[in-house]
């Protein structure tokens, strides 16, 4: 077995990132991780490989790509609420 486990700290550190963009993408469900005992999340080697390729931006690729990574529900468009409420008012 040539899978190795990474702490948050360890695997921030390899990957020259912060400890908490790591986190807040692995608890958005963003990123992939283990999750051991009590919500201890924990990487492995293969989880980073992943998040590398997630987060690369080839030639080419719009910025409109990059939200592909995004969980669903979770995208906003701007003026859609108050459009909303205005039809329902009628």
């Amino acid at each position: 077995m040539d899978i190795e486990f990474f702490e948050p700290a360890e695997a921030a550190a390899l990957m020259r990132c912060t400890e908490s963009w790591l986190r807040d993408g692995a608890t958005s469900g963003r990123f992939p991780h283990a999750c051991w005992g009590k919500g201890k999340i924990i990487f492995t080697s293969e989880h980073i490989l992943e998040i590398a390729k997630l987060s690369e931006i080839l030639p080419g690729s719009s910025a409109s790509a990059l939200s592909v990574s995004r969980p669903a529900g979770k995208e906003r468009l701007i003026g859609t609420r108050s459009k909303a409420s205005l039809t329902t008012v009628h």
